[in-house]
């Protein structure tokens, strides 16, 4: 098991490094595959996760390693990591010495189909594995009009770039309800809806609207959901979301050192009370919602470590999920052309971040409910060390 473990380590430090820095390859290099028919093709929600825009040019979404850990596809020409296409088969490269070979993700069926207006359901529920889908209702922020946008965010360039081409636009309840139930009925079982900054009075009707399209259509009065939303003025609001049915909220702080997050993230600074305000509407959540049934992400590289790791260790205190994702400074962004810490940073983050979830009891099952990706790198250092992955059953069998 000792063997096992090791590897295990190796392929999840590749897993981070591959992440902050992206992945180089020629653009057209998955014109050999069936992408967008067998394989799942990248769809823009929300953001643009590569280094570079690339319109009318499909990515596949991701890839598993030779043990199970999921990657993503983020495009980086600079990186030293590469994809190598040889004979029929792609591989991942480390300064073109080939690692592994790759297969790329096969596509849902409910991608194939349409809701009820016509509208392609890929543009609706973007499947992000495990079972999970997102819905990003809208790909812009109105924190835009003020000069307000978060400086690590990109998501009105990328409804600006992305738009037109891909029909980035606002989706409805009926649409998201039909197709959260083609999902379900594939064997999707969680839900994360989200998108970027409206008016809080629209933002609070809207979700209670999806939250009812969601339950017709399923037949599902607890559809495991988590609603996304800002730190509302009036706290009593978030109990209508808990009432709604979803089974969990998500309210990123996105940076914890308050000075800092004055300086990164103005509009929630100027629109939603602040950094103080902030806190206590994620306090106030575990008390609507219960503890590990609240989320909050800070970006990881937008301020030292200690800082975001005291943030983490705060709010698991009160009971929130506190998960950090590493920084990518993604074209369109104000922070484009800035770099973020190096793989070996956000390693050793993502394990004392690892620690703080055993030391506070989050279950697997809590995290699952509460975050919108798949398997999150600090619940790989906990399924590693206690030998929870498929793989060492598998072994042992």
């Amino acid at each position: 098991m000792s063997t096992l473990k090791e590897t295990l380590y190796k392929e999840l430090k590749l897993k981070i490094a591959t992440s902050v820095e992206g992945i180089s390859f020629d653009p057209h290099i998955f014109k050999h595959i069936d992408l967008g028919g067998r394989y799942q093709e990248q769809i823009h929600c929300l953001f643009e996760g590569a280094y570079e825009t690339h319109v009318g040019i499909k990515f596949p979404t991701g890839f598993n390693s030779p043990h199970g850990l999921i990657f993503n596809v983020r495009w980086d020409r600079r990186s030293p990591y590469s994809f190598i296409y040889d004979k029929g088969t792609y591989y991942l490269a480390h300064y073109k010495e080939v690692l592994f070979p790759v297969e790329f993700h096969e596509r849902p069926k409910y991608y194939g189909l349409k809701t009820s207006d016509g509208t392609s359901m890929s543009g609706i529920a973007n499947y992000v594995q495990e079972g999970k889908v997102l819905v990003a209702y809208s790909n812009e922020c109105a924190l835009k009009d003020k000069d307000q946008d978060c400086k690590f965010c990109n998501i009105n360039a990328t409804k600006d770039t992305y738009g037109e081409a891909e029909g980035l636009g606002w989706k409805y309840p009926k649409q998201v309800g039909e197709s959260i139930a083609a999902a379900y009925r594939e064997g999707a079982r969680k839900v994360t809806i989200t998108g970027g900054f409206v008016a809080e009075r629209r933002e609070v009707e809207y979700y209670l609207d999806v939250a009812d399209a969601i339950k017709e259509q399923t037949g599902l009065d607890d559809f495991n959901g988590t609603a996304t939303i800002g730190a509302p003025h009036d706290l009593s609001i978030i109990e209508k979301y808990k009432e709604a049915g979803y089974r969990t909220v998500a309210t990123n702080i996105e940076v914890w050192d308050r000075n800092i997050f004055k300086a990164i993230c103005p509009g929630k600074e100027l629109q939603c009370g602040g950094w103080d305000h902030w806190v206590k509407a994620l306090e106030y959540e575990v008390e609507v919602f219960g503890k590990g049934r609240v989320r909050s992400n800070i970006v990881a590289g937008l301020e030292p470590k200690d800082s975001t790791l005291e943030g983490i260790e705060y709010l698991a205190s009160k009971g929130v999920v506190a998960v950090a994702t590493s920084w990518n400074p993604n074209p369109g962004s104000a922070l484009e052309g800035h770099r973020s810490p190096e793989p070996a940073w956000h390693f050793d983050l993502y394990k004392k971040i690892a620690a703080i979830h055993r030391k506070y009891g989050f279950t697997d099952e809590q995290i699952y409910d509460c975050t919108a990706g798949p398997t999150s790198v600090y619940q790989y250092f906990n399924q590693i060390e206690e030998e929870t992955l498929p793989i060492f059953k598998a072994n042992v069998a």
